[in-house]
């Protein structure tokens, strides 16, 4: 006799009225939760209760759910602890209060220096003629070394790593190395792109918080919001940092396994959870994404499942979802298994996706086309089906 499994929420990032895919084309893809964010509030302000009201109003109104908050961001006064931090603090905890009161209690976010998720090329052609999002070494090397300029670059590269970059950056012309500049300093679509100053200075500052003083930082923020969390049920989920390295000199302390060992002791309360992402962690060389997800289950609260193949040296494009490095079906299994244990589902969504078909001819935000997606939710409920059997 099988076993039968309650399914697992299918959600959708959408990133509010301007995103073009519509809250009908998500219905279409039969995704029923939305993953969204108020992009126009900048960061560290409160979320109005209005605001939050409003954008609940539009998903509902379509027939959805606004399932998962993605993300209320951690303002950089928060991760740097400059001397107005705890005013920040005390903006996201209004706008956790916020966000309870109308009913929307899983929050993600992510603690990554001043970038978001970094990626060198946006259309990488694939094989069968869509196009992936790519993170190169090689790449990155020449931003860092001739685009920033950034003090002492050369010693985070092994001596391959800065030949090659040498011989190609003699190759670019302006318009490639200015779109490659873009590529980096990108972003979250619909938030202001950062600006070269900006992050050399943020660099700086973070070489003197170092490692562990970030990690410190990350506890106090925890600390600090761990009270409201409670009292209103929200469950924080930490995004992995995207890629799973330090970058451009600056620390990254969600990459790995002890780095979720130490978020989660740290801050030892069930309101502290995890975003897992397979796609992050999976383009770590020495991660074991389904060791991670069976040492942070018990916290995972939200799960991105995308997947990547990467090279020798770490670097990486975005494969199909059941393709790549990740063993989709042994994480599917196991997050099935979980699942099955809790009382209420746990939501996930196709992390994004191959701009294939007409999306080929459509302004799309990067990684976030409908019909990559769209082919990526089908083969995981498929997937979940076939592990489950839950028909």
């Amino acid at each position: 006799m099988v076993t039968k499994f309650k399914k697992l929420e299918q959600t959708w990032r959408w990133y509010g009225p301007n995103d073009p895919v519509s809250l009908q084309d998500v219905k279409q893809a039969g995704a029923t939760g939305i993953v969204t964010a108020l992009h126009h509030i900048p960061h560290g302000e409160i979320w109005p209760l209005a605001d939050i009201q409003e954008r609940k109003s539009i998903i509902e109104a379509a027939g959805l759910t606004w399932s998962v908050v993605e993300s209320v961001p951690v303002h950089e006064a928060i991760k740097t602890r400059r001397g107005d931090a705890d005013k920040f603090i005390e903006n996201y905890k209004i706008s956790l209060q916020n966000l309870a009161a109308c009913g929307i209690k899983t929050v993600c976010y992510n603690f990554m220096p001043v970038l978001d998720w970094t990626r060198t090329q946006l259309d990488l052609e694939m094989t069968d003629g869509s196009k992936a999002l790519y993170f190169n070494w090689i790449d990155l090397a020449i931003f860092d070394l001739y685009i920033l300029k950034r003090t002492d670059a050369e010693n985070d590269y092994p001596h391959s790593v800065l030949e090659r970059a040498k011989t190609k950056f003699a190759t670019l012309n302006q318009h490639q190395l200015d779109d490659l500049r873009i590529n980096v300093l990108m972003g979250i679509p619909n938030e202001k792109e950062i600006e070269l100053e900006t992050l050399r200075n943020s660099i700086n500052e973070y070489k003197a918080i170092g490692f562990n003083g970030l990690r410190d930082n990350l506890v106090y923020f925890l600390s600090s919001i761990a009270n409201v969390c409670e009292k209103e049920g929200i469950k924080m989920t930490i995004h992995p940092d995207d890629p799973p390295y330090p970058i451009l000199g600056l620390p990254r302390i969600a990459s790995t396994i002890d780095d979720f060992n130490y978020i989660l002791k740290n801050v030892d309360k069930p309101f502290n959870g995890v975003c897992f992402c397979t796609g992050s962690l999976g383009a770590g060389v020495d991660n074991n994404a389904l060791e991670i997800f069976n040492v942070v289950k018990h916290r995972v609260y939200f799960a991105h499942l995308r997947n990547v193949t990467k090279d020798e040296d770490g670097s990486f494009y975005e494969a199909d979802h059941l393709g790549g490095d990740v063993n989709m079906y042994d994480i599917m299994k196991a997050l099935s298994e979980e699942n099955a244990l809790r009382d209420k589902s746990i939501p996930f969504r196709p992390d994004h996706g191959h701009q294939m078909l007409d999306d080929l001819a459509k302004q799309s935000n990067p990684g976030y086309s409908a019909i990559g997606r769209l082919r990526g939710l089908a083969e995981l409920r498929g997937l979940e089906l076939g592990v489950t059997g839950n028909y």
